[in-house]
């Protein structure tokens, strides 16, 4: 009988008894079983610590624009499973995501594949069938092991590295690095997203062979005193552009680096020279969309919602607080163990007036309760005001009712706070 995919999920799950399993040969080995087909004609795939969904989504929003037939592959998802899997802008359905998960379990045998295996095989083995121009990978974890790395891409991103997952990755920005650098091949294009990298990450790209082109060394991006920016590459090239619609800062860089990819795409590819890309660029950044980044949820109170989770991704945040003074800031705020709380919270620091605590330890056996929170919050802030709650959906209720007219509500911290708080908002937009 054919299993829904609910029972698809929850067999994977159970397939392989770690949830994470770093190494290609299992993945390969069921991939060349599978045939092995080009998942596309061209292949773009984005690593690094943050900024990787928001540069997929720069990237395909731009592809779309210059009329590329376009599949890209994320994860985790926010609402529901087939947004990890998007061809020409539309997310995967049921039926096609059920038919391929029984292709892979046909020819998988006795191979132990892992949740994100299974669905970075799908992704693939769709895109293979669906006559695309360009794929788009965003890397699960790291670089060098993840599943995404047995596609041998025509251009790598790593976008940023910072100190995430450091029990797989290393315990620094430079080991860190050296594994994100993995995806990148000899002799092909490897954008460099952050001005300030890690040597280790030079250092591996270097070892590999790969074409490194930098942000602030091969290409840079300048804004313009009376709105719009410039982006500009080494050999002269330059781009007058509109600012991005997505919020924060750091998209800049996050679309500095995919035009860059693009560029240099366009640079050793014949196939894809005939795009204008200025045109191409400049309406991407106009109609892109990523959920949680920052996304702004309405009302007044304000609700903006932010999938940030790490040490740099909390100082993007600041520095977007910090650009937009008003009233006072309603924080809630939810981790997973292996993540750094404290780091997170001194990041902010005094910009949030009162933190809503929410445990996490119902949505995933990595969910950290309220009070490990509190503890390390008050290691960082003294002084600070907070609430624990049991779960993000009294967490956000605690924190709508206590805001006055004028504040913002930031819900942030983990992909499970964000789909919380979108699931929700959705409930009350449809009551």
């Amino acid at each position: 009988m054919t299993r829904t995919l609910d029972e698809w999920l929850a067999y994977q799950e159970r397939v392989n008894v770690r949830s994470i399993e770093l190494g290609l040969d299992r993945v390969r080995a069921v991939w060349q079983a599978m045939g092995a087909p080009a998942p596309a004609r061209r292949v773009i795939t984005v690593g690094g610590t943050n900024g990787k969904g928001s540069t997929v989504a720069l990237l395909e929003s731009m592809l779309a624009a210059a009329g590329q037939r376009v599949g890209c592959y994320t994860s985790p998802h926010l609402l529901h499973y087939r947004e990890r899997v998007r061809i020409d802008g539309a997310d995967a359905s049921e039926e096609a995501l059920i038919t391929s998960f029984e292709r892979i379990e046909a020819a998988r045998g006795e191979i132990p594949l892992t949740y994100f295996e299974f669905g970075t095989l799908a992704a693939l083995d769709l895109f293979a069938r669906a006559n695309l121009d360009v794929a788009v990978l965003e890397v699960g974890l790291g670089g060098r092991l993840d599943a995404v790395n047995i596609i041998d891409a025509d251009v790598a991103i790593i976008t940023t590295v910072d100190l995430d997952h450091m029990d797989w990755l290393g315990p620094d920005r430079d080991s860190i690095g050296g594994e994100k650098a993995g995806i990148a091949r000899e002799g092909r294009p490897a954008i460099v997203g952050e001005a300030e990298p890690p040597q280790g990450l030079l250092d591996a790209l270097q070892r590999i062979g790969a074409s490194v082109q930098r942000a602030g060394r091969d290409f840079s991006s300048e804004r313009a005193v009376d709105g719009g920016w410039r982006w500009q590459h080494a050999d002269g090239t330059g781009l007058a552009l509109p600012d991005p619609v997505l919020a924060a800062p750091v998209q800049y860089a996050n679309a500095a680096a995919a035009i860059a990819a693009l560029h240099a795409l366009q640079v050793t590819d014949e196939y894809v020279a005939a795009i204008d890309l200025g045109k191409a660029a400049s309406t991407g950044l106009q109609t892109v969309h990523v959920a949680a980044r920052l996304q702004s949820l309405g009302g007044d109170p304000a609700l903006v919602v932010d999938v940030g989770h790490n040490p740099q991704a909390a100082r993007a945040l600041a520095e977007w607080l910090d650009a937009r003074p008003g009233g006072h800031v309603h924080a809630v705020y939810g981790a997973l163990s292996d993540k750094d709380v404290g780091g997170v919270i001194r990041a902010l620091g005094p910009r949030i007036d009162h933190w809503h605590l929410a445990g996490l330890e119902q949505d995933t056996p990595r969910g950290l309760p309220s009070s490990v929170l509190l503890d390390q919050l008050l290691l960082a802030l003294p002084d600070a005001r907070y609430d624990l709650h049991g779960d993000v959906r009294s967490a956000l209720a605690a924190a709508r009712t206590s805001a006055t007219a004028g504040d913002r509500v930031l819900a942030f911290g983990s992909f499970f706070v964000a789909s919380a708080v979108l699931a929700e908002s959705k409930g009350s937009d449809s009551a």
